[in-house]
């Protein structure tokens, strides 16, 4: 289907991916792996002391402008044109915060891309800090000794580069995606639509190789390709801070769909969401940095937790980087969004959105788009999406077991008849 007001939005889509090129958000704010090595150098002396980070300057006055361009000739009326108005709005944040790294206006603009942990969940629910501090607490309710074995046991970077690489290959049936090491990140893995980088340093659990598959080869990366065969949404091949709740969410929802969560990655999503209250209410990095330290995390996982809240703000506390408080917010949205599209029965936007990185509101705005022929099937689909039988039974079980109501129960004597 082409119109003329069709083709007139694909042109301006293609203007917005040209201008939010250079605006890599989350590569500008990282610091380099030499400030986390002086950092613990230091701390094992006992003498901790604030990272120096030297921001480099960034300006992004001529994108800004052809941002704010696209948007006025956008249609907001047209499913295309709001889509337009909403991402360019959030390119151009982005590049005002990367303009400011250092100052607390980052913050400021953090907030305004990710929001605050303070914040309710999807349906007025608890805060993202209250629902942090509940795995939290069941996390550290739990015996460790119950652990198996099997658990504990831990292998290198360089053996699970060889597990992934043979499992996406063998996704794949040909090397479409590159496993690599990199010595160079704080990270433990970090993926893009053709590589995911490890960590070289790390060590990595059976827990941490599942998790990685399905959070970042089969979410971040099948997004990413699938975005970029779309014809006339070039766009949605790209990683727009505004669809970031909605795809660590997802990620999030394909580990615990796969059973691939323990609670011991609650609870570290969890403590960062935590950690940004923290820093918001005025905590310093070497604060945060040791609140991670008590929470049983090691010293180089604990700068690392650190440096992410801190990324691209002032270091002495009041300011934070807030991107990892839409963990839990996106976690709720998409098991929402997913029981939701059963009840009504639309499980079609399920697989629609493994089509390209968009927002759960997007995938409601494309549908007549997608019927249309405008916009393409996901051309790669993870095994839990495709089975669409076995996602439509958990969904219905989650559906039905929400209506039990716990405290109902006896907490005394519960008593289950079978």
């Amino acid at each position: 289907m082409s119109t003329p007001d069709m083709a007139h939005h694909a042109a301006l889509d293609a203007r917005m991916v040209v201008a939010a090129r250079g605006i890599r958000l989350l590569t500008l704010v990282s610091w380099p792996a030499d400030v986390q090595q002086r950092f613990l150098e230091g701390h094992a002396r006992g003498h901790d002391v604030l990272p120096e980070v030297a921001y480099p300057k960034h300006d992004f006055s001529d994108a800004r402008r052809e941002l704010d361009a696209i948007a006025a000739a956008a249609d907001p009326a047209h499913p295309i044109g709001a889509y337009l108005v909403e991402s360019t709005r959030s390119w151009s944040i982005a590049a005002q915060l990367l303009e400011s790294l250092g100052t607390p206006a980052v913050g400021a603009h953090s907030i305004a891309l990710f929001g605050r942990p303070d914040e309710p969940l999807p349906g007025n629910g608890p805060t993202a800090r209250e629902a942090a501090r509940h795995f939290i607490d069941i996390a550290n309710e739990l015996d460790r000794e119950l652990l198996s074995p099997a658990e504990q046991v831990t292998i290198s970077a360089t053996a699970l580069q060889l597990q992934l690489q043979a499992e996406l290959d063998r996704y794949f049936g040909e090397r479409v995606i590159a496993v690599e090491l990199d010595p160079g990140m704080i990270a433990k893995a970090a993926a893009g639509a053709r590589r995911i980088r490890l960590r070289s340093s790390a060590e990595y659990t059976d827990y941490d190789h599942h998790q990685l598959l399905q959070h970042e080869a089969f979410v971040h990366s099948l997004t990413a390709l699938n975005g970029r065969e779309q014809v006339v949404l070039g766009s949605l091949g790209l990683s727009s801070p505004r669809t970031t709740a909605t795809q660590e969410g997802l990620a999030v929802f394909a580990e615990q769909i796969t059973g691939n969560i323990d609670i011991e990655r609650m609870k570290r999503v969890s403590l960062r969401i935590e950690a940004i209250a923290m820093a918001l209410d005025g905590a310093g990095f070497i604060e945060v940095f040791r609140y991670f330290l008590g929470a049983g995390q090691s010293a180089q996982e604990s700068f690392a937790s650190a440096q992410r809240v801190f990324r691209g703000v002032p270091l002495s506390g009041g300011h934070a980087f807030t991107k990892d408080a839409v963990y839990l917010r996106g976690l709720i949205g998409v098991h929402t969004f997913f029981r939701w599209a059963l009840r009504q029965g639309q499980l079609r936007l399920c697989r629609q959105l493994f089509a390209g990185k968009m927002t759960l509101g997007d995938v409601q705005r494309f549908a007549p788009l997608f019927e249309a022929g405008v916009l393409s099937p996901p051309r790669w689909l993870p095994h839990w999406v495709s089975r669409a039988n076995g996602l439509a039974g958990m969904l219905a079980f989650s559906l039905f077991a929400n209506r039990i109501r716990l405290d109902s129960v006896s907490e005394d004597a519960p008593t289950f008849e079978i």
